[in-house]
């Protein structure tokens, strides 16, 4: 008897999300934006944007953008070199089911705001 019903399996969704500058973001003085490397848990990556997303608005910051790199497994097919430190995020962004930033470059108006 082959009953048993696979469990949705969260994924840990690497992205870069380019944010605007909003009252109380926490941007430092003088910034245009910022660009965040987040770790996200979801089902699939529409799931792991839209709960970013939605985390990013409660922090008081303005989401503009959000480009999505994959998983783990993506990355590494397509070369990416991934060290222990950004492994050990991302399974923390897995086992709490969470939303985790790794990284904020701040824009200053002087600067490319180019993310790619």
């Amino acid at each position: 008897m082959e009953k048993q019903k696979k469990k949705s399996r969260q994924q840990v969704y690497t992205l870069l999300v380019q944010i605007g500058r909003k009252e109380g973001d926490g941007l430092p003085e003088g910034a245009s934006g910022a660009a965040l490397m987040v770790y996200a848990s979801g089902i699939d990556e529409a799931e792991a944007v839209r709960e970013t997303v939605a985390i990013l608005k409660q922090a008081d910051t303005a989401p503009l953008d959000v480009t999505g790199y994959g998983t783990l497994e993506e990355r590494l097919a397509e070369g990416h070199e991934i060290d222990t430190d950004e492994r050990d995020l991302m399974q923390r962004a897995l086992d709490e089911n969470a939303v985790i930033v790794a990284q904020m470059t701040p824009f200053f108006d002087d600067e490319p705001q180019t993310l790619h």
